[in-house]
């Protein structure tokens, strides 16, 4: 998953948003699917990111994050990606290869089981995967 700052170019106002990829990106940008969540243009552009780089500050930040802020933190991109990507299950090797050697048109990315083994040969063959840790939620 890659997070893009954008701009309206029309009301100027700037916002972040989350991508399956950067072709991902690409792809919405061409079939203009992008739009400004404030005046609903599609004049919408990425522009330039500096990279967060971690200074001592923020190491300090880091080392005093408790388990449980951790653990909210994750089970939130755990709801982006269940919101907006479609499960697999344990198919997600299987099925990254038919969308990315058949052009299978999907309306949503995926996300899915795979081993490490399974992630590796997928980046080894071209195919954009990511590994990210997800917590299950044991407190029913």
């Amino acid at each position: 998953m890659i997070k893009y700052k954008l701009i309206c170019k029309s009301c100027k106002i700037s916002f972040d948003s989350w991508f399956a990829s950067s072709s991902e990106y690409e792809k919405l940008k061409k079939k203009k699917f992008l739009t400004c969540h404030n005046c609903n243009s599609q004049n919408v552009e990425k522009t330039l990111m500096a990279p967060k780089l971690m200074n001592k500050t923020s190491k300090e930040e880091f080392k005093n994050l408790s388990p449980s802020k951790i653990s909210k933190k994750i089970k939130e991109y755990q709801k982006f990606v269940s919101d907006n990507f479609e499960f697999v299950g344990d198919n997600f090797a299987y099925e990254a290869r038919s969308i990315h050697y058949s052009n299978k048109k999907k309306d949503k990315g995926i996300y899915g089981t795979a081993s490490r083994d399974e992630i590796k040969e997928l980046k080894d063959e071209g195919i954009d995967a990511e590994t990210i840790p997800w917590v299950d939620d044991k407190s029913n």
